[in-house]
């Protein structure tokens, strides 16, 4: 049986529906959302003396059910069908006395002006406005002219709708100019299988007297889980907004049906100030054998640690959920602008939506579990948040991390999953002498997190091996006493400059760093000091490295005077596929003057981060280009490559013996009463090296 129309304008026709009706028969027609949906909704606009109006009825239910709920009794229901109103009023002319159907254009009504309080829409609305052909929208001015006519100031237009694009943003076009406050409202589902994937909307379009001039628009959205509506500023921030709920059901319903074969990601907002408070990553493991026990499971990543590889990396997030054991694993991360009530508070507030991502097959009353590091959600405390001209907006926050140890971080926000600059802080410690403070045994004590930094700790991979690369320069081991110069471009939080500093102590280290907020930075919350062999120069790296190849050209007055030219620098341009360096670091012409403020027998440490492999293999070839020697070292778990560059071929060191060398130095800058970390192991870092 065809009851589809031909063409979508059918849908405005007397006749389709007349022939749509007979064909069939008594069955009622919904178009989508039970009454059982869309009832609280409902409640909320029509009250009991309510003289309520339905355009385009057909032969729904809808009616009937507000009838027999005791919702509304004074219902009048039109439609354009003669067919469906006779039907209509033999089923219910003799059950309910005070409800009529009447054969009626809502285009022309017959109804005098201000009769209604209430005018209801369901589907009746996408039915008509299928396109934007200037035929199509004239006849919807024309409906929406009729409805206001027909309402009395204060009443309430509800229209149900799958809120395509083009049928919201006319919806609220027309009200909002016409000076009523529009609200969305999104319908909960009911749980069962529904006949549409979208979800159902509900648009409450209030009717208020026109104030000459401009008045304010007041729009607003409801979702299902909010009680209290949220105001946006714009008819597309609300067709956004409404957007972002129809992607989000198609993907549930998407993950209900079959396992994701990518990993999905998705953000959850804050009800309140609409910012991301939750981000969700979906993973399925399809090696992990299932059992009914371990198909799907929740891991909240403690705060400040969602940047560490095992979170933060599609790799590391695969390899948490094939260890945790679990046929879907959906990780949480939380945000730093939002504030949290523990583990319990999280999964009360996330149990019924995650369901919505469970795998298919599983059971509507099934446990589960929610995992962590630890069982708790971490600490992270917010020291600094500013905006730099250069660098955007940027936080500095302290993080707990594995057991006791805190960490202080420098994230910019444009780029929140990286860690700019990662420094440890030192435990407290009292004074010589100084007694400790007796515990009031009637409060529990709280520990207070460290604020003084340790100098003394690479938290960073590619900062240890870019230390390693010392090893490399030419005669003998660069003993912790041999007079070095230093250039270093890309200060961040300073720890790599100040590492240098304090373990060589023959050091002299010059810093480049365009960004002059960075410094201060450095020195406010990173403990970065300036002194007799460590010099910071704001400027660009561009300008400053070729300035001084130009003058030791030109004057013969500065001689190649760098053994070490160390580039840890970022790109604020997120478009390219490499954001370490930016491009015009690694260009040929740059390069060569790179090149020549460099000793002969001194190494050029770059620290490149470049995930299009293409440009990753144009900047090696340019490189090779310019220097003869070229060492490469991966940095496990991470994007980092450490490219050592050297200029003359003369000693050319293979992985074993740069590890030799490598120990050597590490024993000697492991002097008494200096701290040193095993982990940095030097030795490791050279022996894993490749020759290009």
């Amino acid at each position: 049986m065809d009851l589809l129309p031909r063409s979508p304008g059918e849908f405005g026709s007397a006749w389709y529906w007349d022939r749509f009706f007979r064909q069939r028969g008594q069955r009622p027609f919904e178009w989508y959302g039970a009454f059982p949906e869309l009832c609280p909704v409902l409640h909320k606009y029509v009250r009991p003396r309510d003289k309520v109006l339905v355009v385009g009825c057909g032969n729904s239910e809808l009616s009937e059910q507000m009838y027999d709920m005791g919702m509304c009794e004074d219902i009048v229901n039109i439609d354009i069908s003669d067919a469906v109103i006779r039907q209509m009023q033999e089923r219910t002319e003799s059950k309910r006395p005070k409800m009529r159907y009447l054969l009626m254009d809502m285009l022309q009504m017959d109804f005098p002006d201000a009769h209604f309080q209430v005018v209801l829409d369901k589907g009746t609305l996408d039915a008509i406005l299928t396109d934007e052909e200037e035929a199509t929208l004239a006849k919807v001015d024309k409906m929406f002219a009729e409805i206001s006519r027909v309402l009395q100031v204060g009443g309430r237009y509800l229209c149900v709708s799958l809120a395509q694009a083009h049928v919201l943003k006319k919806v609220v076009e027309y009200f909002s100019q016409e000076g009523w406050v529009v609200r969305v409202h999104q319908v909960a589902g009911s749980g069962d299988k529904q006949q549409f994937v979208l979800p159902v909307f509900v648009y409450v379009m209030t009717k208020f007297r026109k104030v000459p001039g401009s008045a304010p628009q007041i729009l607003e959205i409801c979702t299902e889980e909010q009680d209290k509506p949220m105001r946006v500023e714009s008819v597309e921030r609300l067709v956004a907004a409404v957007k972002d709920r129809q992607h989000y059901a198609m993907l549930c319903s998407q993950l209900s049906k079959t396992p994701c074969g990518e990993q999905v990601s998705l953000d959850l907002c804050d009800k309140e100030c609409g910012r991301p408070r939750y981000t969700l990553h979906v993973i399925d493991s399809p090696s992990v054998k299932r059992s009914r026990d371990n198909r799907f499971a929740i891991f909240i990543i403690p705060q400040g640690r969602e940047t560490e590889w095992l979170f933060g990396t599609e790799e590391g997030r695969r390899q948490l959920a094939a260890s945790a054991g679990f046929g879907r694993l959906v990780t949480v991360a939380l945000h730093r602008e939002q504030d949290y009530e523990g583990m319990a508070g999280i999964q009360a507030e996330l149990s019924g939506k995650v369901m919505e991502l469970a795998p298919p097959g599983l059971p509507a009353r099934q446990q589960v579990p929610f995992l962590s590091v630890g069982g708790d959600i971490g600490v992270r405390t917010v020291r600094h948040c500013d905006t730099s001209p250069l660098s955007g907006e940027y936080v500095v926050e302290d993080v707990k991390g594995d057991g006791t140890c805190y960490f202080r971080r420098l994230i910019f926000l444009r780029n929140r999953n990286v860690v700019q600059s990662e420094a440890r802080l030192l435990a407290h410690t009292p004074l010589p002498g100084q007694k400790k403070r007796r515990k009031d045994k009637k409060k529990p004590s709280v520990a207070e997190p460290p604020t003084a930094i340790d100098k003394s700790y690479l938290c960073c991979e590619h900062h240890k091996a870019m230390v390693a690369g010392l090893c490399l320069l030419g005669g003998p081991n660069p003993l912790p006493g041999t007079p070095l110069v230093v250039l270093v471009v890309g200060l961040g939080g300073g720890s790599l400059p100040l590492f240098i500093h304090d373990y060589f102590s023959q050091a002299h280290v010059a810093v480049v760093e365009i960004d002059p907020s960075m410094l201060e930075v450095a020195t406010r919350w990173f403990g970065f000091s300036q002194g007799d062999r460590m010099q910071v120069h704001v400027s660009d790296g561009l300008d400053y490295v070729a300035k001084l190849a130009t003058e030791g050209t030109v004057l013969q007055s500065i001689p190649a005077q760098y053994d070490t030219i160390m580039f840890d620098v970022d790109s604020k341009d997120l478009t390219v596929g490499m954001s370490c360096p930016p491009p015009a670091f690694v260009e040929k012409p740059f390069l060569q003057k790179v090149k020549t403020i460099l000793k002969p027998e001194g190494v050029f440490v770059l620290n490149l981060v470049c995930r299009d492999v293409q440009l990753k293999e144009s900047v090696l070839a340019t490189l090779r280009e310019v220097f003869p020697l070229l060492y490469t070292r991966r940095i496990e778990g991470e994007v980092n490559e450490i490219l050592f560059c050297q200029p003359s071929p003369k000693v050319r060191w293979d992985p074993t013996e740069l590890g030799a060398r490598a120990r050597v130095l590490e024993g000697d800058l492991r002097q008494p009463g200096r701290p040193w970390d095993s982990s940095y192991a030097l030795a490791d870092m050279l022996q894993a090296v490749k020759i290009l």
